[in-house]
């Protein structure tokens, strides 16, 4: 049994890596800290977990968490991973980690987005990108896996398939997404107020989120040239789930059925990839909860216009986290995220 720990295990994400790993087969969570004031039972401070993990919730202290488990997944905040990851590299852990610390390979782009000067740059390195359907054989032999961030998932796997065909402009690229409300994490803040949100939509960050320069880093390396992109996101009032609508030039008229068939053929053993049939577009409420993400497409001459949908702190997040351990200590993909095994 794989003994594993969650490190901010309070948050959204740590809460939902929670749920995800006590219905995994394979693993035993060994675990749980976060930063708190008081440290108390899990299900004291989650009332759903009472008769489903008895741990207590502690502040992190890595000694003591690097005896106990064999895997640690790091659900904090930008900026912290870095100053705890390298002491359980150090220890020999798998470290899979949710922050942007370890996602960008370079350093002054980080300081850039982040306005932090990086202090873990001889791991940044050896971080591999945690995104299964590109990444799966590098993360099978990782010791660092940098977690995707959420808005990157749903759009990297949407460009994906035409930019690796080099079937579109890669300049010429834009990205309309929107995200529920969790997608900003638990911290109180008075714009995330439910009479902030209820009955809006707004744009924020506008071509300056700090998930830009992720996104054009990994469909770089997949189109094997620069890619530009303009990015929208936006903030709907719903928990969760993020819808991105992406906007591409092709090089060549193309019809719907035609480009259906290119990314059915690229992601055809991605058991978590669904790629919907003509007409039939995408839809939120149809992956919340689950660690799929759909994918829609409509093409007219040279528009093509993919739309993608991904449950945030699923796919976006703990989900694909407990994917990348799967592949990375020899469990089947889709353990313990509702799918057996036959059917993947």
């Amino acid at each position: 049994m794989l003994r594993v720990a969650v490190v901010g295990a309070t948050g959204y994400t740590g809460e939902e890596l929670v749920k995800i790993l006590l219905r995994h087969p394979g693993v035993k969570i060994t675990s749980l800290s976060a930063k708190i004031e008081k440290e108390e039972k899990f299900s004291n401070i989650f009332p759903w977990a009472k008769k489903k993990i008895s741990l207590v919730c502690k502040n992190l202290n890595t000694l003591e968490v690097s005896k106990v488990c064999d895997v640690v997944f790091l659900a904090v905040p930008h900026k912290a991973s870095m100053a705890i990851a390298p002491k359980f590299l150090s220890k020999k852990k798998l470290v899979i980690d949710l922050s942007a610390d370890y996602r960008l390979e370079s350093t002054s782009l980080y300081k850039k987005w982040y306005n932090e000067t990086h202090k873990d740059k001889a791991n940044i390195i050896k971080a591999v990108y945690g995104l299964p359907e590109v990444y799966g054989r590098k993360i099978a032999k990782t010791a660092l896996i940098a977690n995707p961030g959420c808005y990157p998932t749903g759009a990297i796997l949407g460009c994906a398939p035409l930019l690796a065909k080099n079937l579109v402009d890669p300049k010429q690229i834009t990205i309309d997404a929107k995200s529920g409300v969790t997608g900003a994490g638990r911290n109180a803040s008075l714009a995330l107020h439910f009479c902030e949100t209820n009955e809006d939509l707004k744009a924020y960050k506008v071509n300056q989120h700090q998930h830009m320069p992720e996104i054009e880093q990994e469909l770089s390396k997949i189109a094997k040239t620069k890619v530009s992109i303009t990015f929208v996101p936006h903030l709907v009032p719903m928990n969760r789930g993020i819808l991105s609508t992406i906007y591409l030039s092709a090089k060549h008229k193309t019809k719907t059925a035609r480009v259906i068939q290119v990314y059915k053929k690229f992601y055809k053993d991605q058991p978590f990839v669904r790629i919907l049939d003509k007409d039939n577009l995408p839809q939120i409420k149809d992956v919340v909860g689950t660690n799929f993400c759909n994918i829609g497409i409509k093409a007219d001459g040279k528009k093509i216009i993919v739309i993608t949908t991904i449950d945030n702190l699923q796919k976006g997040a703990a989900g694909q986290a407990v994917q990348n351990m799967n592949i990375a200590c020899g469990f089947n993909e889709t353990a313990g995220l509702g799918i057996s095994p036959k059917k993947a």
